[in-house]
């Protein structure tokens, strides 16, 4: 049989009303009738009916996040960072993803509405500030993670890519390794167009001599494979290869090992995003670190602060900064701990629009 409130209200004999605001915690009783209905809720093993009380309240206590895939790492850890900031705020998380594009973005956005107050959306392919004026429900508090789009209505959260690539590159320099090829990200992707334009600003500077040597990944450990074996393949091969994140130079990694080449004797390797498994894979990877958990906190902020205040201007660009691990895999040092290079540190306000 299912306890409604009107059994809790009869057992502690009080009025309905009076454990709505009990449970609540909206006040309007004494704290001896709050803690008497409290003990026959759990009890009677009382749970609120969520969509009535949405229907009272207007909110659902639920937030979403929309992110391109489900799998690897990254994901794994941006959604463990909303989630635990998400607990903090009595809010729940709801997950989905737009693996086939802005058509899934689409159907995902619609599935949603009506039952989250407020989304967090990672950029992906197709999502962009057309797709979102004509699929974002008005007034749905928004915070866009790692996206160029120009958006009137909703909070943006960056990493500095371009800062953090340069920083690596200029460590590699700073090594001797003047020859550095680059395994950049899809094309499509905020993040790997950036990163792309570091690595290609930072070697424009600090190795000017240097041809650039690029080759395509989709950031992907299959793909960062098949990178180093490109690059392997060439008349000259690179005194080191940095991957435009981690999954691509672990990848990267295995090529070199069956090729028969030491890492970093023969060739360094660096990545980007700090995953977990980076610090574990052999040699430990040099990588630039982005906080992953952190940055998926800092959205869920955002998206809270902005949830509190309805009607407040969205339109701000946040961006978080970014370190240098220095781990055995670029040939800085042999054996000992990683030594972390700060870039830049704390998210920041980067303009309002």
């Amino acid at each position: 049989m299912t306890i409604t409130i009107k059994d809790v209200a009869r057992e502690a004999k009080v009025s309905v009303a009076s454990v709505s605001r009990a449970l609540n915690g909206n006040g309007g009783v004494t704290a001896a009738t709050e803690q008497r209905i409290r003990e026959v809720a759990a009890r009677l093993r009382y749970v609120p009916h969520g969509a009535a009380r949405s229907l009272i309240t207007r909110r659902t206590h639920t937030i979403g996040a929309l992110l391109p895939d489900l799998h690897g790492e990254f994901f794994s850890e941006l959604i463990r960072g909303i989630d635990l900031e998400a607990r903090s705020h009595g809010l729940h998380l709801l997950v989905s993803s737009s693996h086939d594009g802005a058509d899934d973005a689409a159907a995902a956005l619609r599935a949603m509405q009506g039952r989250v107050d407020g989304i967090v959306i990672l950029s992906s392919p197709g999502v962009d500030a057309e797709f979102l004026e004509a699929n974002l429900p008005e007034g749905l508090p928004s915070v866009l993670l790692n996206s160029d789009v120009k958006s009137g209505t909703a909070a943006v959260l960056n990493i500095d890519n371009f800062a953090g690539t340069y920083a690596m590159v200029r460590h590699l320099v700073a090594l001797g390794h003047a020859r550095i090829a680059f395994v950049c990200g899809p094309k499509d992707n905020y993040d790997a167009r950036q990163r792309e334009a570091g690595f290609r600003a930072a070697m424009a500077k600090l190795a000017p001599g240097e041809p650039l040597r690029i080759v395509s990944g989709n950031f992907s450990e299959s793909s960062g494979y098949l990178a180093a074996r490109e690059l392997l393949a060439g008349k000259t091969r690179p005194q080191a290869v940095f991957a435009a994140n981690d999954m691509m130079a672990v990848g990267c990694l295995q090529a070199f090992k069956e090729a028969g080449l030491a890492v970093p004797g023969d060739i360094a390797l660096a990545g980007f995003d700090d995953i977990p498994i980076a610090r574990y894979v052999t040699p430990p990877l040099s990588t630039v670190r982005v906080r992953i958990a952190e940055l998926g906190k800092n959205a869920m902020d955002l998206l809270a602060d902005l949830m509190d205040r309805p009607g407040s201007s969205a339109a701000s660009v946040h961006t978080l900064g970014c370190d240098i691990v220095v781990r055995d895999s670029c040939g800085a040092h042999r054996g000992g701990a990683a030594t972390t290079t700060t870039t830049t540190k704390k998210p920041r306000r980067s303009s309002s629009r």
